[in-house]
């Protein structure tokens, strides 16, 4: 061998980039844990959307049905009647009737579809204060 003494990296700079690597670890797990919670509450906020126009959906074939039903008893009557005057007061009956439906069903889409947006916000909300 020629004598010389083989290069040693000193102590302190061994530490110092076991500490940097230490760090750059705890960083990347805290990014990671960052990037679970933001696609767990992606997942939750549509998952809350989905629910929520879900039930807005089965409502509205609710009240399709409830609809063609009293449309059904509509007919059902008229093909009873005995002259023009009971065909006119089943037909204003039904009207009257249906006008109360109709306000009644659009209130409860209006809440549902309110009550929808709030819980989307609130879960917004909750996944930008984890980030």
């Amino acid at each position: 061998m020629d004598g010389k003494t083989p290069y040693e990296v000193p102590t302190e700079m061994r530490e110092f980039a076991e500490k940097s690597v230490d760090q750059a670890r705890k960083a990347f797990d805290g990014f990671i844990g960052a990037a679970h919670k933001a696609v767990d509450s992606a997942h939750g906020s549509a998952e809350s959307a989905r629910a929520s126009a879900q039930d807005a959906t089965r409502k509205a074939i609710g009240y399709a049905e409830a609809n063609v039903a009293a449309a059904f008893d509509l007919a059902q009557k008229l093909v009873r009647s005995r002259d023009v005057n009971e065909v006119l007061q089943h037909q204003s009956e039904f009207l009257k009737s249906q006008m109360a439906s109709f306000q009644t069903q659009l209130k409860e889409l209006g809440s549902a579809v309110q009550e929808a947006a709030a819980k989307t916000a609130e879960t917004a909300a909750k996944a930008t204060k984890t980030k």
